[in-house]
């Protein structure tokens, strides 16, 4: 039923206006649960077999709840040198976000500032490589880094990583910078500021929601990188935690509880930054920035 208000016309006389209740809406409440269902399910079948032996999970089968808890597989792991892939992949990971955050900031600052054809030719370049895939460079890649000096070294993992992260990056962040009115930069200049003042006072402070969004963007190609890894690296010294998860497969089969606990030790970072930098990441990808 609906609720009635009462009012009056110019002339006076009563009108009797209807205002609609609002109904749940139970189409989309049941499709919000099926979402659910599809998420939680292999949340659940991950985190069950992380909690069980290998031999009740062969027995019991992966949907079956864990009769006896047992975090041995999570010590299990760090005993076949996943902290040792791990710490490599926290290093690769923090040097490449240091290169994306020590480059694109002040070139996305100069190609939205700057009209000259040589900073629009710098640009134009980097979105070229944006049409470049990894697969089609590896092989040039792998012998420019094995002839520098840094094959089976973190280093020749860095830095193709980082290269690839530039194009996108920069993209992300010269739209955010884009919408920062010009207002506010004659009121810096009028003021006397500098360009670098105009830089770290202006510009950073409202791009925040971008550097957030490259931040992530990076940390997560770092992190989940696994063609450079493979072809440029090959000791147990330089191995990250997508090639250390190799180790769980011998011939004989597949460790999967060890394997899946092995997958929830690696995306816990990732999960614990994306948690934090969530609403800063949508902003950014919306081209709104921090503001």
């Amino acid at each position: 039923m609906s609720a009635q208000t009462a009012g009056t016309t110019r002339e006076g006389a009563p009108v009797v206006r209807r205002r609609r209740r609002n109904h749940p809406n139970y189409l989309a409440g049941l499709g919000s649960l099926v979402w659910l269902f599809l998420v939680g399910l292999p949340l659940y079948v991950m985190l069950a077999a992380t909690l069980q032996s290998r031999a009740d999970y062969s027995a019991n089968g992966p949907l079956a709840f864990p009769k006896h808890f047992t975090f041995d597989n999570y010590s299990a792991d760090f005993s076949n040198g996943f902290g040792r892939y791990f710490l490599n992949t926290v290093l690769v990971t923090a040097a490449v976000v240091a290169i994306v955050l020590l480059l694109v900031p002040p070139l996305s600052y100069a190609i939205v500032r700057s009209r000259g054809r040589l900073t629009t030719g710098v640009f134009r370049l980097f979105l070229l490589g944006l049409a470049i895939p990894a697969q089609a460079v590896i092989v040039p890649m792998f012998y420019v880094i094995s002839k520098a000096g840094l094959y089976d070294n973190l280093i020749g993992v860095i830095l193709p990583t980082a290269a690839f992260s530039l194009p996108v990056c920069a993209l992300i962040l010269t739209g955010v910078m884009r919408d920062i009115t010009p207002d506010l930069y004659e009121a810096m200049a009028m003021d006397g500021a500098s360009p670098r003042r105009v830089f770290f006072q202006l510009v950073v402070p409202l791009s925040k929601g971008g550097l957030s969004t490259i931040v992530v963007f990076s940390a997560l190609q770092a992190w989940n990188g696994f063609l450079f890894p493979l072809v440029l690296t090959q000791s147990d010294s330089a191995k990250v935690i997508t090639l250390g998860l190799y180790n769980f497969q011998t011939e004989h089969g597949v460790d999967i509880p060890g394997l899946l606990a092995a997958v929830v030790l690696s995306m816990l970072p990732i999960l614990i930054v994306y948690l934090f930098a969530r609403r800063a990441l949508v902003q950014g990808l919306m081209g709104v920035g921090g503001k």
